[in-house]
């Protein structure tokens, strides 16, 4: 940061520039350098002030020594007014000067309060912000007065944000997958596959198909089945000649396996017609029959649970299964963010959708919002009373790692230029108050 000249001495520079940024007090930018400006514009002009009430009063005492008691009765007025002003622009001076640095370099006592002080500042700002604003009283009133619901839902649900709902959505989601590394999740999902695998899956397979055959729920998985098989009879024309010419008799002629293959296929497809038809039919009981004693093995037969058993420890451990899963993982991450990065995509626009149907349900049901409320008065007085502390020393331990000078020169950046005022005031105020003064006594002793 560059260095600035003190006020009314020339050639006194600040000090050492900070070693670090301070968190908080970023590097120079734009603003900064248009309060650099007018700091330096508003410290020449007070220094402008103290500098004519010095030219003025050496002129009157020039003009008193000149014409010692001839002098005009005017100069004891102007001297005593200039020589207040400057006594009093340069206590001002000194004054603004001791907050952030040594007048002249000099380390005088109770000077360069901000740089001493600074750890007392950040204690001070926290107890003051712990004792006004963090007590749980104060906390959820503010809390139940701010009506965040309606206010958030009512911008949510306006349509003119809709791009931006839209946008803050998806890189939300774009970051969360960010924060969840590959490795990670591959590792969750062998563990979750691991986790699965420790209990039986057998019984409760078995007592999931039982209570869908109770409740009829694979009549229409059945119904599937035989369309399907049907469908395939009819197209099956060309299948059941090959396997004819194939497997039949090599000394049958032509025209015999013709007969034969055509007959198949009539009663395949008749077959499978009557099937698909009749509920009733043997074959569809038989099915039905299956599934039944199918299920009362998992739960009941030993061998076929172990049997069951090793087929979902074979399945489960095998690489192929877990490699898998982590493919999926990636190809869906990489579908997911190549979506939310297209603003016109079909999940980006269900998303904000959802969301703006979502705030427009809590923007127009105000009980809704006063349940909402209550919630969050909850969270407040809660979080307020367990963890004002907590909240406070980000304060405090946050001023104590800036850097004093740099939190110095920064402090003095901000309120630096009204700062000056106070030097341009006392060099007028002394000005007028010397100028009472001297009247006074004139008055008096003349």
């Amino acid at each position: 940061m560059a260095s600035t000249v003190i006020p009314g001495v020339a050639g006194q520079h600040e000090g050492p520039p900070a070693k670090a940024s301070a968190p908080g007090f970023g590097g120079n930018s734009a603003g900064d350098e248009g309060r650099r400006r007018d700091l330096r514009k508003m410290k020449a002009v007070a220094t402008g002030f103290l500098v004519f009430a010095a030219i003025v009063y050496l002129f009157t005492r020039y003009l008193e020594h000149r014409d010692g008691a001839d002098v005009a009765a005017w100069v004891g007025y102007v001297r005593a007014a200039s020589e207040a002003g400057m006594v009093g622009a340069l206590a001002d001076w000194f004054a603004v000067t001791a907050l952030f640095r040594h007048p002249l370099g000099i380390p005088i006592p109770h000077t360069a309060l901000i740089r001493k002080k600074k750890d007392d500042i950040g204690d001070q700002l926290g107890g003051f912000i712990e004792e006004n604003f963090m007590t749980p009283d104060v906390v959820v009133y503010r809390a139940e007065q701010l009506d965040l619901p309606r206010r958030l839902s009512t911008w949510v649900a306006d349509p003119r944000n809709a791009p931006r709902v839209s946008g803050e959505a998806a890189r939300a989601i774009k970051l969360a997958a960010e924060m969840l590394r590959d490795e990670d999740v591959e590792q969750l999902i062998q563990a979750a596959l691991k986790w699965a695998a420790e209990p039986q899956w057998a019984p409760p397979t078995g007592r999931i198909l039982e209570q869908l055959i109770a409740e009829d729920r694979l009549e229409p998985v059945f119904q599937l089945l035989c369309d399907r098989a049907h469908e395939w009879a009819v197209g099956s024309q060309d299948l059941v000649d090959r396997v004819v010419d194939r497997d039949g008799p090599q000394w049958t002629p032509k025209f015999v396996n013709s007969l034969v293959g055509d007959r198949i296929y009539r009663e395949l497809v008749d077959f499978t017609y009557k099937v698909r038809v009749d509920p009733d039919h043997e074959l569809r009981r038989a099915m039905h029959e299956f599934v039944e004693k199918f299920a009362d093995d998992l739960q009941n037969d030993p061998e076929m649970i172990a049997k069951f058993e090793a087929l979902k420890l074979e399945l489960v451990g095998r690489d192929e299964v877990t490699g898998a899963a982590s493919t999926a993982w990636q190809t869906g991450k990489a579908v997911i963010e190549e979506m939310l990065s297209d603003p016109n995509s079909t999940l980006r626009n269900t998303l904000s959708d959802s969301i703006i149907q979502l705030a427009e349900r809590i923007r127009d049901d105000r009980p809704l919002q006063e349940k909402m409320n209550g919630w969050v008065a909850r969270v407040a007085h809660h979080v307020a009373a367990n963890y004002s502390q907590e909240i406070i020393s980000v304060i405090t331990e946050t001023v104590r790692g800036w850097d004093a000078d740099d939190t110095s020169r920064k402090i003095e950046l901000q309120v630096g230029r009204d700062l000056q005022f106070i030097r341009i005031n006392g060099t007028v105020v002394g000005a007028l108050a010397g100028l009472v003064i001297y009247s006074t006594s004139v008055l008096i002793f003349s």
